[in-house]
């Protein structure tokens, strides 16, 4: 199999994740009026001092920018549709089904009241405005609705 990690940008993936993860906190800051929430919860949940949890958080923001980069061309429609459903699949899998239940939220964190779901969707959401217009229109990429991959291209 050929190594296709050239292929990522990751200097731009990574600037789309902090990018992200900032954009994500002032949805928390304009919903809660507390910034940098999600650092508390993990500082408290995981026994980590608050950069700790603060580098922790922003990190998941790269990581997950990084897993789109090596993603986005395999996934299918336009990019915009790639982007939302990229967030959306993982918001849902990741944090409704995982992160809520561990926190005692139950799932999509309806234990924790109706608002929820609604936040940690369009927090998502707002972090996959520079996934859609940083790491996808990387020159050179080969869409997957033309039936190329990666490892067609040599």
């Amino acid at each position: 199999m050929k190594n296709t990690s050239s292929n990522i940008d990751w200097q731009k993936a990574g600037i789309a994740g902090i990018i992200g993860t900032v954009l994500f906190d002032l949805v928390g800051l304009a919903f809660t009026g507390t910034w940098w929430d999600i650092p508390g919860v993990l500082a408290s949940a995981v026994g980590v001092p608050f950069p700790i949890a603060l580098l922790m958080h922003y990190g998941n923001g790269v990581a997950l920018a990084v897993i789109y980069a090596a993603l986005a061309p395999s996934l299918f429609g336009p990019a915009w549709f790639r982007a939302i459903a990229f967030t959306t699949l993982e918001t849902v899998m990741l944090v409704w089904f995982l992160l809520f239940p561990l926190l005692g939220l139950g799932i999509a964190g309806l234990k924790g009241g109706w608002l929820f779901p609604i936040l940690s969707m369009t927090r998502h959401w707002a972090y996959a405005i520079p996934l859609l217009l940083m790491v996808w229109p990387a020159a050179g990429r080969v869409p997957a609705t033309s039936g190329a991959t990666l490892l067609d291209r040599g």
